[in-house]
């Protein structure tokens, strides 16, 4: 089979890495490989005919025009024209498939600007503020090519339409609460209202341009994933040694969103293991720091979600060990993409493009390519052992916890006979606003709004100095995301001490 060409035009200076990141990207994806092969300016071959012969000539011949604009529109010759519009003209006469990506600037080029209004309503656009969001958006988009042209039966599972599914299948409020949490953390250009869901879904590429819905907008969205997925859930096991034998401490299965299943398991292995106390030096304030680093829990557990074979029969495992935490996700690591790799700074390659950015939008992922780096990173300055990852049927990423951590879970009765002395003590003497806190909370990660209206509470900053604040310093809740304290969205759960009293209740 032929590959079909891609001409990448552009101003050559304004995005010149990103063209390189994209024929990089398009030519190691274990897809878009088979099927395309894209043109760089910068590949040509020396020859006869001028450099802008040349091009236009490639544009001409070109399957797939791929556009990138931004704020400049470049050289102008003779008549005071671009050799992107020339090439787009080209591209327009000889019937190629023509996508734009436009990205959200402050200002054009006066041309520029005509140049974007002239192609507005004759091209298949999209709007992009970073590299992550150009790369899911041109993965999508060449996908839907290979459907429309029959080039692919069936998509990747992400970007794959549901014959079923409806866009009424999708919960408005989820929706409304990923464009808060967006336009906060990433400058989401789109506002919410009912009369824009649409746009929203397809700014996206979580829907087509007739309004069909795809997998990764379910997985997302839906008012009841499982219906619609039943392994897509993640299961949460808490045991007292180091091997996987009963009795187990505890276990759960998390459904629903994408987001809600990572802060539910984020939430099952925060509230299960160790707070480190600081000392009190200069008030009676102390430092509670969990032993494993929020963060690197919770990219590990994103990492499992994004990148997992939503073809499988299997789900995300998340075991919590008296030594370690494992979490185990189907599927095998994208083409070219080795272990070694993983270990150290690597382009971005998820499995699931389409799901994977609007996690990014929301800030579930910090930035793309840099999950596994950063989970070293943070467990080694931790003071923790490397974390190792392995590949067999499954993906494995093996997070270690410190020495002699998981103690509170001895079954020596002795123990356990101090530790509910303990905790009756710390009870007896505990403020009734955080026993309310913690009776609110329960074993559910929840935000500051859930917990005041579980509470019946009004006023936002006696919330927060009366019961918030208090519950924190004294190590019985823990912020879901302390690295980011102010951050929309912001959730609490239990620590141990804090399931420890709902125990007495």
């Amino acid at each position: 089979m032929t590959r079909k060409k891609i001409f990448i035009s552009s101003v050559q200076n304004e995005f010149q890495q990103e063209r390189r990141m994209i024929a990089d990207y398009i030519r190691q994806d274990a897809l878009l490989s088979i099927y395309f092969e894209p043109f760089l300016f910068e590949e040509l071959p020396a020859q006869d005919k001028s450099a802008q012969e040349a091009y236009l000539e490639q544009a001409a011949h070109s399957d797939v025009y791929l556009l990138l604009m931004g704020e400049q529109y470049g050289y102008q010759d003779a008549a005071g024209i671009s050799p992107t519009e020339r090439e787009y003209d080209i591209a327009t006469a000889n019937h190629a498939y023509r996508i734009a990506f436009i990205k959200d600037v402050s200002r054009r080029d006066d041309k520029e600007d005509v140049f974007k209004s002239r192609i507005d309503k004759a091209v298949i656009r999209h709007t992009f503020r970073s590299y992550e969001e150009l790369q899911s958006g041109v993965y999508a988009s060449l996908v839907e090519y290979m459907l429309s042209r029959q080039l692919l039966r069936q998509g990747p599972f992400d970007a794959s339409i549901h014959p079923e599914a409806r866009i009424d299948d999708l919960d408005k409020d989820k929706i409304r609460w990923f464009v808060g949490v967006a336009r906060e953390v990433r400058q989401f250009p789109l506002t919410y209202s009912e009369d824009n869901i649409s746009q929203i879904l397809h700014s996206l590429h979580l829907i087509t341009e007739d309004g069909r819905v795809k997998n990764a907008a379910l997985l997302l969205f839906a008012k009841d994933v499982q219906k619609w997925f039943v392994s897509a859930t993640i299961k949460c096991a808490h045991f007292y040694g180091t091997k996987m034998t009963k009795p187990i401490a505890s276990m759960q299965i998390y459904g629903g969103t994408v987001f809600e299943q990572v802060d539910m398991a984020v939430s099952f292995v925060m509230s299960r293991i160790d707070q480190r106390v600081g000392e009190r030096i200069h008030s009676n304030q102390v430092d509670v720091t969990p032993e494993l680093p929020a963060q690197a829990v919770r990219e590990a557990i994103v990492n499992a979600v994004v990148h997992r074979d939503y073809t499988s029969t299997g789900s995300v495992q998340v075991m919590l060990f008296k030594d370690r935490l494992e979490i185990w996700n189907p599927g095998k690591l994208p083409q070219g993409m080795t272990i070694d790799k993983l270990r150290n700074l690597h382009s971005s390659r998820p499995v699931n493009p389409t799901l994977a950015n609007p996690v990014y939008l929301t800030g579930y992922i910090e930035q793309m390519g840099t999950g596994t780096t950063d989970i070293i990173e943070l467990c080694e300055k931790s003071g923790l052992r490397t974390p190792e990852f392995h590949q067999d049927e499954d993906f494995l990423i093996r997070i270690w916890r410190p020495e002699n951590a998981g103690a509170s879970l001895s079954t020596d009765h002795q123990t356990a006979h101090e530790t509910d002395h303990q905790t009756a003590h710390e009870i007896d003497h505990m403020s009734e606003p955080i026993k309310r806190l913690i009776i609110a909370i329960k074993g559910d990660t929840k935000t500051r709004e859930e917990i005041m209206n579980i509470m019946q509470l009004n006023h936002r900053e006696n919330f927060r100095l009366t019961y918030l604040i208090p519950a924190l310093k004294t190590g019985y809740i823990a912020m879901l995301y302390p690295d980011n304290p102010r951050r929309k969205g912001q959730a609490y759960y239990l620590t141990q001490k804090g399931l420890d009293v709902l125990k007495t209740e």
